[in-house]
């Protein structure tokens, strides 16, 4: 058997999401079952060292995993050719400067959205990615949600005939500190320390529209700051300077009208913590972050508006859910798994860093329409 160890720097794990997704569900999950078996012969097998700034915490990181190195010292990382890829999932104000130095080090890229705060930083990014000759990608896990799997798999077998329009929903209500612990770190609603949901959640809507509806052509946006004090990790009141809530409307190249509610100040009442709704010329569905429903045409009622009685129609009743032919494995795994491929064996991988630059693009200008209070054409990158 021919074992192709990849050295990874992870930056970063220490973190909500580099802990959950990234080390346990991804980098550990694919150790655990002998790394990515390639064929008969060939398994790629990835060899991580955990790097933050809180040397107490990659320490207990590294024990809840077997063992695995750690250090905080990234300078001298980047120069050990044991270690080829360099993956960041820090806070955005970090992200720049550190793949940018990884990238002078000859490495591979691969990291979190925002790639970074700023289009021009994003961009340069990937200009100097292309001219190192290095392979790099962004995590756009998305795209391999169940959910969202089955509503391509409509898409592409033509059941919707022509898509008519989109809305999103996305959301939970985010505990202020005050009367139980939030559940989402307090930097988030601090602007000036990266915070905010329109450059949180504007990225993915980029990637996830793109890829299932058309290209992005124009954006209107309108944040807010719904809950103007919170309370952070260490009982201290705060003021929120980021915004926690965007209602954003997309068009797209394919004239498809995509609306997405985004709020950490919204109480669920629907089937999941994300839903979009796909309407068509022959059929709707809804789809989740695992399942998706549909009505076709043929299906669909015929409601007559009377307020004076209660509805004849059990709307929640005429819908079809998709089965699930195909088990589908952790979002993030996959696609960790499509980038060592990449990377070891020149397998296709076509979420560059110009993808991830196309999401912080987005996200500036939805913060220009909400400023500036109008609609704004999204030029190609």
């Amino acid at each position: 058997m021919d074992v192709r160890k990849v050295g990874i720097i992870m930056n970063g794990v220490t973190g909500r999401m580099g802990t959950n997704q990234h080390l346990a569900r991804s980098i550990a999950a694919i150790r655990s079952e002998g790394g990515i078996r390639v064929n008969d012969d060939v398994v790629i097998f990835p060899e991580p060292i955990l790097v933050g700034r809180n040397e107490n915490k990659l320490q207990a990181l590294s024990n809840a995993h077997g063992g695995l190195p750690y250090s905080t010292d990234l300078a001298s990382l980047l120069s050990d050719d044991n270690y080829p890829i360099y993956f960041d999932a820090q806070v955005t104000q970090r992200r720049f400067p550190d793949v940018k130095a990884a990238i002078a080090a000859g490495k591979h890229i691969y990291c979190e959205k925002p790639s970074a705060e700023t289009t021009a930083q994003a961009l340069e990014l990937h200009t100097l990615a292309e001219a190192a000759g290095i392979k790099h990608g962004v995590v756009q896990d998305k795209l391999w949600l169940p959910g969202f799997l089955k509503l391509k798999h409509l898409i592409d077998t033509g059941f919707f005939g022509e898509i008519l329009s989109v809305r999103g929903e996305f959301g939970y209500w985010v505990f202020t500190g005050e009367d139980q612990p939030a559940q989402r770190p307090s930097w988030n609603y601090r602007k000036e320390d990266g915070g905010g949901i329109i450059s949180d959640m504007l990225c993915h809507w980029r990637y996830l529209i793109d890829n299932l509806f058309g290209n992005v052509t124009s954006v209107s946006c309108l944040g807010a700051t719904h809950i103007p004090t919170r309370v952070d990790e260490q009982g201290k009141s705060y003021d929120c300077t980021a915004d926690d809530a965007a209602y954003a409307t997309f068009v797209t190249d394919k004239q498809v009208i995509c609306h997405f509610n985004s709020s950490w100040c919204v109480r669920v009442r629907r089937d999941d913590l994300v839903t979009l709704q796909v309407d068509g010329t022959k059929g709707s569905a809804v789809a989740g972050l695992r399942d998706c429903v549909t009505q076709h045409a043929a299906n669909t009622p015929k409601p007559v508006w009377n307020p004076d009685i209660d509805s004849p129609i059990d709307f929640n009743a005429g819908w079809t859910e998709v089965p699930t032919n195909t088990l589908h494995d952790n979002a993030f795994k996959v696609q960790w798994e499509k980038f060592l491929r990449h990377v070891v064996l020149d397998e296709e991988f076509p979420w560059k860093l110009r993808e991830g630059a196309k999401g912080v693009q987005l996200a500036e200008l939805g913060i220009q329409s909400w400023e500036e209070r109008r609609w704004l054409d999204v030029p190609e990158l």
